[in-house]
């Protein structure tokens, strides 16, 4: 039985090394196995394998030193558009649980992530909310929009998700598991309200945040703003001229000066952009770099949830006319 299983497993590894690809080439910088919260230990942990940052951030606050969780995707990766590697299929199908965004925000990943459900736990976690708070913009195909991270309402909703996963799996540290979420969402609690407080001081008629691409939509829904992007929800497509015309008219005829760059995604079309509204004697500059599928970097501040969101929200009021603090939410509300 020992060799069947391990017969199967290697079957299964080939197999998905031919879904994802064999390039040895990587789209995401390689990320060590980081033990959560506390040095190793000998005993083995539990292996926990997360995509985006985002979510990585979010399960290693809830695990804390009861699980190793490794994060696929790295700083500045463009989920919409990664490839795994031998070495991230390898990551996943020895992992113990596995946690990935869902709604397609893996895009074809998804596919094969179902095919390792069989005996652990595999987690889309925007997908266990209720389908009535998702958006479903038409330009998107039928699909939902997968950025509920955007929302940080929302991402503490995921928080549950990823508690109750993790309880279920690991039932003798339910309690710490508990704890240690209902801790990090007290913290959410009160970034929420500092970015609600801060984009609210933005004059009325500037409340317009203009990206790359329309990652934004659930943050706009939240807060009061309104958005465009000159792609659409996913990066695989290309603005095109028109697309970039109809832009450069909106910034124009509304008098916005200010739009702002992603870290994930290329900055070609705004620059478009930038250059047609001046063509038409419209200054319009970079308000500054926002975060929208991918964090800041590993070790920063910006490479965590909270520091991600507080850097959009402090970034995007002053660049529009609002007024935030010094040190943005760190400063004034969360305690060091």
């Amino acid at each position: 039985m020992a060799f069947l299983l391990r017969k199967f497993q290697f079957w299964l590894i080939l197999c998905l090394i031919g879904t994802f690809g064999c390039s040895g080439d990587r789209t995401s910088a390689s990320v060590a196995p980081v033990t959560s919260g506390g040095a190793e230990t000998t005993a083995r942990k539990a292996q926990i394998v997360t995509t985006v940052g985002m979510l990585t951030d979010i399960v290693r606050e809830v695990v804390g030193d009861r699980g190793e969780v490794i994060g696929l995707l790295s700083e500045g990766v463009d989920p919409h558009l990664y490839k795994p590697t031998r070495e991230d299929v390898k990551r996943l199908t020895e992992a113990d649980v596995i946690f990935y965004g869902g709604l397609m925000l893996e895009g074809r990943m998804e596919d094969s992530l179902a095919r390792l459900k069989s005996g652990k736990p595999v987690v889309g976690v925007a997908e266990s909310l209720d389908p009535m708070v998702l958006r479903k913009p038409p330009e998107f195909d039928g699909h939902f929009d997968p950025h509920v991270w955007m929302d940080v309402k929302l991402w503490s909703q995921c928080v549950d998700t990823v508690t109750k996963t993790m309880r279920d799996f690991d039932p003798d540290h339910a309690t710490d598991f508990s704890s240690r979420a209902e801790a990090y969402q007290q913290k959410l609690v009160k970034l929420d309200e500092y970015v609600r407080m801060s984009l609210q001081s933005i004059p009325e008629q500037q409340r317009v945040l203009v990206t790359a691409h329309d990652a934004f939509g659930y943050f706009a829904r939240a807060y009061g703003m309104e958005v465009k992007s000159v792609q659409g929800i996913s990066t695989e497509s290309e603005a095109g001229v028109a697309d970039v015309n109809l832009l450069v008219d909106f910034l124009v005829e509304h008098k916005i000066g200010a739009i702002f760059v992603e870290s994930s995604v290329s900055d070609k079309s705004l620059k478009a952009v930038i250059e047609g509204a001046g063509k038409r004697d419209w200054t319009v500059k970079i308000g500054g770099k926002v975060f929208s599928d991918a964090m800041g970097e590993a070790g920063t501040y910006e490479g965590t949830y909270i520091g991600m969101i507080d850097h959009n929200a402090t970034t995007i009021t002053r660049a529009l006319g609002g007024q935030a603090p010094e040190g943005g939410f760190r400063s004034t509300v969360e305690k060091p």
